[in-house]
């Protein structure tokens, strides 16, 4: 089943590379802005499709992506030992983005945009951000998770 992975993966890796993004930073976009955006959409994707009936499929999505997220760190020419300590704080950074945004639905806007203001520092009007994920999070909902495992999204 993990061939369905790929598509939930690079649905993720569409929505992180949405230009709109990425004009409120006040330089170029890096590496570490786009693994940040990416890690942000994959909490609200897992947020949503999170359920005792999905625990074990979540779970391996959960596993393809940080596989998939290695291999770009490899791809990018950094050892073993690198990779081991890299992952292990993008996996910590991730897992603070989870417990920060876990409440969303239930935040006042001010709130949120504290929450995001915390993982979204480099970028300006952190406002938007917060109307863009309440938008992605409500179109989320909208669909059920075969949906991301049987296709790729187009812009």
């Amino acid at each position: 089943m993990s061939e369905n992975y790929i598509n939930v993966y690079n649905n993720l890796i569409i929505f992180s590379r949405n230009k709109d993004l990425y004009k409120f930073l006040n330089r170029n976009d890096d590496f570490s802005d786009r693994l940040t955006i990416l890690l942000v959409h994959f909490c609200f994707f897992l947020k949503r499709f999170k359920s005792e009936e999905n625990r074990k499929i979540m779970q391996e999505i959960y596993d393809f992506v940080f596989r998939q997220l290695e291999l770009s760190i490899r791809e990018e020419g950094y050892g073993d030992q690198s990779i081991n300590k890299k992952m292990k704080v993008y996996l910590n950074y991730f897992h603070s983005v989870v417990d920060e945004l876990h409440f969303w639905e239930k935040m006042e806007f001010d709130t949120k945009v504290e929450k995001l203001s915390i993982f979204l520092s480099e970028f300006k009007e952190i406002k938007f951000f917060v109307e863009y994920f309440d938008d992605f999070y409500d179109n989320l909902q909208k669909n059920n998770l075969k949906y991301y495992l049987n296709s790729v999204i187009k812009p």
